[in-house]
């Protein structure tokens, strides 16, 4: 594939230093909770994207943020990246070497140290209830402080554009302070989210025209701004930038950092990561949300699902002829792959596209297209929905190409059940029987769970287990369940959809019935088969 770029004709994009704070603003996020261990191992794979800071959090504030500094060090070997501890200038009336928030970021051991300080005047008045001259000697010793203590200084200008906009004399003042005291990066920070791209450019070109010294930004998305008041801030002159990846931060977060840089290497030519490490932005991406807890978001710009999917008729008859036609560049450069889906918008080009993805050659079958085509919309009204269930897919494919489905057991009866312990009102006891036939011959088994599904999953293992050993491998790991046409109340059909994984694939499987339980049932026998058809077992 050989999508091209907007920055093809560029070769020679600005330096732009990357900072991420995702261990430290991403972990605001509503529901977020890092513990220590969750960040030291989020820091290597922030190292491995190619960031040159990673903020760590505030020592001497948070006790677990010192105690990461302190294993960090002993810990973590880092490539690419330097860590930076996060903290304030000393409080009015005091000198840095008497605060002890201060002398806890020396303590920290971090070769760099990001401070933050107030740069709107109002803010300087009535939060910190002092003048704006004080508040300008707080930035200038402490960042001279830490210079003296051979530590990398940058400095947040908290509420910088908010503050601009009022007093523009003064906000610029802050930043002309620290610049002068020797901080090597001053930060104009969107602290309220509340700019535009527009306002972003006029206000970084005229700081630029009036400071000497290197300029940040740090956005956040209340706008929906954050990644184009990024770029934006970019190309009017700043020189680092600040992010979280998958834009994690509190409210509606900060600046996607994976989308700043795609865009920052892949439409600008700007030299941003080290190590080759955009290539790699999809699983990370994907790797982070797992240690957060906090599912991928899958039409994330770049790393998502369903960034290169593609669901018309339309688009792919034209992606058949050209896939640079209906995409804006190779997803390979972010380590993401085109998808076709199927649905019944889908035509018999999609249906072309898909089973090449998979790996079956459909061309000059048009029958099987058709009848494929007339399947795949017959079911999705039915509730099915093979979106988000590739291997259900494939399964059907097979079936209208050669005319049978793969077998590997035949289901002679199943079912399952669910039952209230006598005065022990919350707890419950599921168990299913399941009656299967295999080359070996007729195999009863029953299970127990925490419900029905988990017991019928475990049944199913257990009648198969023996003549399929290579199920040990199999794990279910995401289950989710939609009640469709709710109208219907009681009625209403369930669609239940399951990913499970070997160990190195993962594949999504469809059911669809009356209740959860027979949706699941047919789910998990989808599931079973799948996963011995692609280890390549022959029915015993």
């Amino acid at each position: 594939m050989s999508t091209t770029t907007n920055a093809d004709a560029a070769t020679d994009g600005p330096t732009v230093e990357v900072y991420d704070t995702t261990l430290r603003d991403g972990a605001q996020q509503e529901g977020m909770n890092l513990s220590v261990a969750d960040k030291l191992a989020i820091a290597p794979l922030l190292d491995e994207l190619g960031v040159g800071y990673i903020e760590g959090g505030w020592p001497g504030a948070i006790p677990k943020d010192t105690e990461f500094f302190a294993r960090a060090a002993k810990e973590l070997e880092l490539r690419h990246a330097r860590f930076a501890a996060f903290g304030a200038t000393c409080k009015p009336g005091t000198q840095p070497h008497a605060d002890p928030q201060v002398r806890a970021l020396v303590d920290s051991g971090a070769p760099v140290v990001t401070l933050v300080a107030k740069s709107d005047i109002r803010h300087v008045e009535r939060a910190l209830r002092t003048d704006g001259a004080e508040n300008l000697r707080m930035i200038a010793e402490t960042v001279r402080y830490l210079r003296e203590a051979d530590r990398d200084v940058i400095l947040d200008a908290e509420h910088f554009f908010d503050g601009y906009r009022f007093d523009a004399d003064y906000a610029t003042a802050a930043i002309r302070t620290a610049l002068d005291a020797g901080a090597r990066v001053a930060v104009l920070c969107d602290t309220n989210g509340g700019m535009l791209p527009h306002w972003v450019g006029e206000v970084v070109a005229e700081v630029r025209g009036q400071v000497d010294g290197l300029l940040g930004i740090h956005a956040h998305n209340d706008t929906g701004c954050a990644v184009a008041n990024t770029i934006a801030a970019v190309e009017a002159g700043a020189r680092h930038v600040q992010g979280t990846v998958n834009g994690y931060g509190e409210r509606t977060g900060n600046a996607d950092l994976v989308t700043v840089v795609a865009n920052l290497e892949l439409k600008l030519a700007a030299p941003v990561l080290a190590g080759g490490g955009l290539r790699e932005a999809s699983r990370l991406s994907h790797a982070i949300s797992e240690i957060t807890n906090i599912s991928p978001y899958g039409r994330q710009p770049y790393v998502g699902a369903s960034a290169f999917a593609h669901k018309a008729g339309l688009h792919a008859s034209a992606i058949r002829v050209d896939p640079d036609l209906y995409q804006h560049v190779d997803p390979v450069a972010v380590g993401n792959d085109m998808r076709m889906l199927v649905s019944d918008m889908a035509g018999r080009a999609s249906i072309e596209l898909k089973g090449r993805e998979l790996g079956i050659d459909l061309s000059g079958r048009s029958d099987v297209l058709g009848r494929v085509t007339e399947r795949v919309k017959d079911a999705e009204a039915q509730g099915y929905t093979f979106d988000a269930a590739d291997a259900s897919f494939e399964l059907l494919l097979r079936e209208e190409l050669t005319g049978t489905r793969p077998t590997y057991f035949g289901v002679e009866s199943w079912r399952a059940s669910v039952q209230s312990l006598p005065g022990h009102s919350s707890i419950t006891m599921a168990e299913a029987t399941v009656k299967l036939h295999t080359g070996q011959g007729r195999v009863v088994r029953t299970g127990e769970g925490n419900g029905p599904v988990n017991a019928l999953d475990h049944a199913l293992r257990e009648a198969l287990i023996d003549v399929y050993p290579e199920l040990e491998e199999f794990e279910l790991i995401d289950f989710k369940v939609r009640i469709l046409d709710t109208m219907s109340g009681t009625d209403a059909v369930t669609r239940v959809l399951i990913e499970t994984t070997d160990g190195v694939h993962t594949w999504s499987t469809v059911g669809v019935g009356p209740d959860i339980i027979e949706a699941s049932w047919e789910a998990l026998v989808d599931s079973v088969v799948y996963g011995l058809l692609h280890a390549e077992v022959a029915p015993r």
